[in-house]
């Protein structure tokens, strides 16, 4: 029987980067994986969905270039070329993380594998042992019971299996994974309506940001978005396709967690403490399947910790201020607290927006919607949290991270200079206005 210093089981966005940072620190490494290396974040979540936006995004310029004195006419799409085109990035970015594995010398070990012990596991009736395992293996999609089997009924991944899109489709849950796959839809022509149970679609947002982004979908793109209803039978058969998008659950089957000792909480995931380890101390659970913010690069960064800490560093905490990026249309993002769960705190906060459409590079490029806010501390003025919504949201989030993260103030950021015209700069300008000071912002109207 092998024996690894390391073993990851799971080759998705958490497990893959941990078992080459264990090799990078000189350990033995096996990584199992029972489907596809890059997990479902590769295959059938992050990588894809966002080849396919890109292409809808697409068709939706082109189909407004004439504001730039573009003139285009017969635009149409060939949803089976926009997949063939998915497929082959998946399978380019699958074919990296296959060698990236072997170039640091990572045993990959395929089928399903299950604890015998805490140190002993077995690989499609092959058994090796293991000093340290990282359990990584993600989640999957909810889908409620009561719904019956009916193909025209699909949850994000079989969706994203489809070749041709439907005339309509109903999307089941206003959340971020929803809400993206209805965007898209939208744009290549789908007449989509969102139902969701709850008061709003994307609550995790504050009020201010949702509504920028509901009326952007509703107005612009078309869609129904019905709240505070649950999916009627009826609306159901109305439809050609049912995209099921209600939540994700721990992928934690097949594993015989209880041969090694380790627990599951009521849910059914694996609670870690901010180490990553689970309550058997040779055993870690990173990314989705501990509970814990379940973004692909959250499950990166703790793999990377959860590796480093198994093999003796000096021990370091998973990382608390983790980004959100939803890929609607317009872009939402958001860092650290937002502007409701500082208040909620008890925290006396002040606030500063900005709008693209007062930024040069916004007017001269026709991306004039939605803004970007700061949240800071009254008292001190360091950046508590920001959001934006709009244009490049999800890549501008990384200097307001960065920023909350070195506890910098609205001042400092304030200061410092953004080269003009860009997008970056509206994260100066709405550090100006958190002191009602920018100066490319209407004066505040004095009472």
């Amino acid at each position: 029987m092998e024996t690894y210093d390391v073993v990851a089981i799971g080759a998705g966005p958490g497990g893959y980067p941990a078992a080459i940072r264990a090799a990078q620190l000189g350990a033995s490494v096996a990584i199992i994986e029972r489907e596809q290396l890059g997990g479902t974040c590769l295959n059938w979540g992050c990588i894809p969905t966002k080849a396919l936006i890109a292409g809808a995004d697409l068709f939706g310029r082109i189909q407004h270039a004439s504001q730039f004195g573009i003139k285009v006419s017969g635009a149409t799409v060939d949803y089976a070329a926009l997949i063939a085109h998915k497929n082959k990035v998946v399978q380019q970015l699958r074919g990296g993380v296959s060698r990236l594995l072997a170039g640091n010398g990572v045993k990959v070990l395929t089928g399903q594998a299950s604890f015998v012990d805490r140190n002993t596991l077995d690989v499609a009736g092959n058994r090796i042992g293991a000093k340290k395992i990282i359990i990584a293996t993600g989640s999957t999609s909810v889908v409620p019971g009561f719904l019956p089997p009916n193909g025209r009924i699909v949850e994000s991944r079989g969706f994203l299996d489809l070749t041709a899109l439907p005339k309509t489709m109903i999307v089941m849950g206003g959340g971020y994974i929803g809400c993206e796959l209805a965007c898209m839809a939208a744009l290549l022509g789908v007449k989509v309506t969102i139902v969701e149970l709850l008061d709003d679609i994307l609550l995790l947002l504050d009020a201010d940001v949702r509504r920028e982004v509901r009326q952007h979908m509703e107005q612009k793109l078309g869609i129904t978005i019905r709240t505070g209803k649950p999916l009627e039978k009826a609306e159901a058969e109305a439809a050609e396709l049912v995209l099921v998008s209600v939540g994700r659950k721990p992928v934690t089957d097949g594993l015989k967690l209880e041969n090694a000792g380790v627990k599951t909480n009521d849910k059914g995931f694996i609670p870690v403490d901010d180490f990553g380890r689970t309550n058997v101390a040779n055993i870690y659970a990173i990314g989705d399947v501990n509970g814990r913010t379940q973004l692909a690069h959250n499950a990166t960064s703790q793999g990377i910790i959860a590796a480093e800490n198994a093999l003796g560093n000096k021990p370091g905490k998973y990382e608390s201020l983790v980004p959100g990026v939803i890929f609607t249309q317009p872009e939402v993002a958001l860092v650290g607290l937002t502007e409701d769960e500082a208040k909620k705190a008890g925290r006396a906060v002040q606030v500063g927006k900005f709008r693209f459409g007062g930024l040069g590079k916004g007017i001269a490029t026709g991306e004039t919607i939605g803004f970007v806010k700061w949240i800071a501390d009254a008292g001190t003025d360091q950046l508590l949290g920001a959001a934006a919504v709009g244009a490049h949201a999800t890549e501008l989030i990384a200097e307001a991270t960065l920023a909350i993260r070195s506890e910098l103030t609205a001042t400092e950021v304030g200061r410092t200079i953004h080269a003009h015209p860009t997008f970056s700069e509206i994260w100066m300008e709405a550090a100006h206005a958190v002191h009602g000071t920018a100066t490319h912002a209407p004066p505040k109207r004095k009472k």
